[in-house]
């Protein structure tokens, strides 16, 4: 999945319904709300809500950094 796919516009969190973001290497979709990465394998998005990995606030801080720069 790359950041011009349409379908990442369509994708929403299975939880809160809101938005993802593709994180610049591209192996996971980000919820910065619930701070949950879901993993995409084998270009696709594993969106079960059990598929959500928690992120530390460390990391949190690092993914929204990481993902701001790749907008630019």
């Amino acid at each position: 999945m790359n950041p011009d796919d349409p379908l990442l516009a369509l994708l929403a969190c299975p939880l809160d319904k809101g938005p993802l973001s593709l994180l610049p290497e591209g192996g996971a979709l980000y919820n910065p709300r619930l701070r949950l990465s879901y993993p995409i394998v084998d270009g696709i998005p594993q969106l079960l809500p059990s598929s959500g990995r928690k992120v530390s606030a460390d990391d949190h801080e690092r993914l929204l950094t990481r993902i701001e720069g790749s907008a630019l």
